[in-house]
């Protein structure tokens, strides 16, 4: 074999450890990299050889010494351990650029197999399968929201801080006699205006959550802010729920479906024994005195009831209603009327609601005065609970609530089943 065929064979065998260090940089087990960089260091020997026997020169023995080194390269040849490598006879695939000495490139199959190690022992690398293949587990840095949990009703009543006080009193006026005709020298008609006062006590709410001090310092996912937002979530949860069912009793808000929220005369209440295309107009006009109608106030609701306004349909099989979802889907309009969903309402669509259970409260938001006597506040800590290693986050606000307008909601009770 000629010298030319010598060199042909050294640039083909160079071609072809370029092709493998570019493999090496795109492998993703340990196993995988281990084979590579037996093929690179045999390659390296083969290449070695052929070159001395190039500066040799001896015409008599560079055809045997060749055909010796490329039995040597066939027989270490990864296709004699099932796998399909080309022919270095007829060239390589060349798939990317490194430094043809062979030490740099062998450590740079070392580094990788470093690095992997090190993966390994920080555990991002935590998946066997059969004892030979390590495959990586990857973790997103962020955490996906979950649903809307708090209802947006918290937002829309009408809130007044008193820092530091124990209770409040908001006065509210109920009605004015009406005038009278007067004969002479008799006395004028008597014309009262009737109070009424809503008292607001201090209640305290409180929410708690653990999580292990790995999970804040080692967590790549933002754990810690997410815990920290779930306790302020579960503050507002409770709140919004309250302002409709709170009982009124001692440490707790007085809610609007609530026996004790005084300011709302039980007799305006109203039964509904079936969502239909009436119901929204007897809500509507059920509302407030008898002098006006108050326009576009709020309906408080629960989603499935939102559901059954949906599926009402005219005559064509259009939509009775048009319903349009606001902002973050917790609140909305139908035919323009305002809405906030509420889980806490009851449902008068669902076969399961009892009898006589509230169901839907509609009127002025600004008629319900949540009282916050203390901002709320979230606390961590990591002395409680120093030997099991666990963080503690606990948020405390103290509030209070009440309906403090006469009749400022009109309440929807669910009739009897027919």
């Amino acid at each position: 074999m000629g010298k030319e065929k010598i060199l042909k064979i050294i640039r083909a065998k160079e071609d072809r450890k370029k092709a493998l260090a570019e493999q090496s940089d795109k492998a993703t087990t340990v196993e995988e990299l281990r084979s590579i960089n037996e093929d690179i260091k045999r390659i390296n020997a083969e290449i070695e050889e052929l070159r001395g026997i190039v500066a040799d020169d001896q015409s008599g023995d560079v055809a045997d010494r060749t055909k010796v080194v490329n039995e040597k390269g066939d027989a270490a040849k990864p296709e004699a351990r099932g796998k399909q490598l080309d022919d270095p006879e007829h060239g390589f695939e060349s798939r990317g650029r490194v430094d043809l000495d062979s030490t740099p490139t062998q450590e740079s199959a070392e580094a990788r197999n470093r690095e992997y190690g090190k993966s390994l022992k920080e555990g991002r690398s935590i998946t066997v399968t059969g004892g030979t293949i390590v495959l990586p587990q990857h973790t997103g840095d962020t955490i996906n929201p979950s649903f809307l949990q708090s209802s947006n009703l918290i937002d829309l009543v009408r809130q007044v801080p008193i820092p530091g006080g124990e209770t409040y009193s908001q006065p509210y006026e109920i009605s004015t006699d009406d005038a009278g005709y007067t004969g002479e020298g008799a006395e004028a008609t008597a014309a009262e205006v009737k109070f009424g006062k809503a008292t607001i006590t201090k209640a305290k709410v409180t929410a708690y959550s653990e999580m292990t001090e790995e999970v804040e310092r080692l967590a790549e996912a933002p754990y810690a802010e997410a815990v920290l937002g779930a306790v302020e979530t579960s503050l507002r949860k409770k709140l919004a729920k309250e302002i409709l069912v709170g009982t009124g009793t001692d440490n707790t808000l007085t809610g609007i479906f609530s026996a004790k929220a005084t300011a709302i005369d039980a007799g305006t209440d109203i039964t509904i024994g079936k969502i239909d295309n009436t119901t929204l107009d007897s809500i509507i006009y059920g509302y407030g005195g008898d002098e006006s109608v108050e326009g576009m106030n709020l309906l408080i609701l629960n989603k499935k009831d939102l559901a059954a306004f949906a599926r009402l349909r005219n005559a064509d099989g259009s939509k009775f209603h048009t319903i349009v979802m606001n902002g973050n889907g917790g609140s909305g309009t139908i035919d323009g009327t305002p809405f906030v969903i509420n889980s806490a309402c009851g449902s008068i669509a669902d076969d399961k609601t009892a009898e006589s259970a509230y169901c839907m409260a509609y009127g002025n938001p600004l008629n319900y005065q949540l009282t916050i006597f203390s901002d709320p506040e979230i606390k961590k800590s990591t002395d409680y609970k120093f030997k099991e290693g666990m963080v503690c986050h606990r948020g405390v606000v103290f509030a209070g609530g009440n309906v403090v307008s006469a009749n400022g909601f009109i309440r929807i009770k669910k009739a009897a089943k027919a």
